[in-house]
């Protein structure tokens, strides 16, 4: 997924971290030299709230401003939130991400989407295992660079780092390195 306009829709709660996911995936492809948006969508502004985050990624100057209405990847930090919001404006073509331990077909199923690429990881227990918390965040951002190829593992790796020195890095790092390895597609 380069060398056009990707653009992807997270969904999270709020203080999951879905805006620092899309920052960070943003800021990977400034990295890399890539035009990039990042901006969240909030309701009520509290913890636990559900909110979307948006990136678009691109070769090119990207002049739209406007919410993502039909992503080319979908991510979903939190499986509570499946429902029609994460179906809204889904395509044929767009991916799909999702922490969860259901499997890839009983995600579509739950949706309602028939041959969605999906991507699933159990975010969750590997953030636990890997951080002692379930802040999946990163974790997602593993999985979604295996998923799309849209950045550089590294160029992730390395932002990641940036934002998170020392061992908080270290230990993010590992969690999208493990995540980029275990997430499957169905």
């Amino acid at each position: 997924m380069t060398g056009k306009l990707i653009e992807v829709r997270f969904h999270g709660r709020g203080g999951q971290g879905a805006w620092t996911a899309s920052l960070l995936l943003a800021q990977a492809g400034l990295k890399e030299e890539r035009y990039i948006q990042s901006f969240p969508a909030f309701g009520p502004e509290r913890a636990g709230a559900p909110i979307t985050a948006f990136t678009r990624i691109s070769d090119e100057p990207i002049t739209l401003h406007s919410s993502v209405y039909e992503p080319d990847v979908v991510v979903v930090l939190d499986p509570t939130l499946l429902g029609p919001a994460v179906a809204d404006g889904v395509t044929p073509g767009t991916k799909l991400v999702v922490n969860t331990g259901q499997t890839p077909a009983d995600v579509r199923g739950r949706l309602g989407l028939g041959d969605v690429e999906t991507w699933v990881l159990d975010a969750t227990t590997l953030a636990l295992k890997v951080l002692g918390r379930p802040i999946t965040n990163t974790a997602m951002l593993g999985a979604v660079v295996r998923a799309t190829e849209m950045v550089k593992l590294d160029s992730l790796l390395a932002v990641v780092k940036k934002r998170f020195p020392g061992r908080v890095g270290e230990l993010n790092q590992e969690l999208i390195k493990t995540a980029y390895k275990e997430a499957t597609k169905g």
